[in-house]
């Protein structure tokens, strides 16, 4: 009924190029991740440059992952340039609650900046949303994990979290949340050992503007289908682990698997519900 395969479909056809203003700690394994999936990357964080590579691409990403005084202002300027050329800005505030720089420099973010998703755990999406809420590092606290009992009011929350930002609303985690207002995709692809590695989120923040970017108009719709994208990828490098594998060997198999996933895999594969 969502055309998930063809979504992905127009990612590889169009080759969107992203730019990423994102955390040291995953850099390349965004930019890995993008060639992936068909999209090209691009990291820029000076303010000077970010601006006018902004210009030059179809979408953006702001991670506040690794934030620093120099990146910061760059954020704001590409976000604005970004919005005044009308290309989608996918936020991934990396960690909020954690620290009063991270929550500020992403409430700012939202303040100042057009926003076509916000992509995060609950934790960080509860901070942002309502102003307070804890974190555990960069992952979710555990009272505020999404399961089954929860699942009804998850989603409730996130679709008030949308109609407020505006912004479509991913909440990434055993059980996934892409929501604007009015409807909600709740996902269940991937596997547990995905937390065991460094950056799975900032990749799918990228995946995200790729899709996003390359799918016009339907900004819910192609967020959901880059969280199944990278789900399904999860569950097909976990099936080729070997007893001498790890989670080095389990991040690189989750990239070779978007590599080699195609449309009518992911259309196949997405395991989803609409609430």
């Amino acid at each position: 009924m969502y055309m998930f395969g063809q979504i992905f479909e127009d990612v590889r056809h169009t080759s969107p190029l992203i730019h990423n203003i994102t955390n040291y700690v995953t850099v390349n394994d965004c930019a890995n991740m993008l060639l992936a999936c068909g999209a090209s990357p691009i990291m820029a964080d000076e303010l000077e440059d970010a601006v006018e590579i902004t210009a030059i691409c179809g979408g953006l990403v702001i991670n506040i992952g690794t934030l620093g005084q120099r990146t910061i202002p760059a954020m704001y300027a590409a976000g604005e340039r970004a919005n005044q050329l009308g290309h989608p800005v996918v936020l991934d505030p990396v960690g909020a609650g954690a620290s009063k720089l991270r929550t500020d420099t992403a409430l700012g973010l939202m303040e100042q900046v057009d926003l076509s998703v916000i992509r995060g755990n609950i934790s960080e999406i509860k901070t942002l949303a309502l102003g307070s809420g804890t974190t555990k590092g960069v992952d979710a606290d555990v009272s505020d994990k999404v399961t089954e009992d929860n699942l009804d009011r998850a989603v409730s929350f996130a679709k008030e979290s949308a109609q407020r930002t505006g912004a479509v609303i991913a909440i990434t985690g055993a059980i996934d949340i892409v929501a604007d207002g009015d409807r909600a995709f709740c996902i269940r692809n991937g596997h547990p050992m995905m937390a065991a590695v460094t950056g799975t989120g900032c990749q799918l923040s990228a995946l995200t503007a790729a899709f996003v970017t390359a799918n016009p108009g339907r900004p819910l719709e192609a967020a959901a289908a880059a969280v199944c994208a990278m789900g399904l990828c999860g569950e097909i490098a976990h099936e080729r682990l070997t007893d001498l594998d790890g989670n080095l060997s389990y991040r690189n198999y989750i990239i070779d698997a978007m590599y080699r996933l195609t449309p009518a895999a992911l259309e196949k594969g997405a395991c989803y519900e609409v609430r």
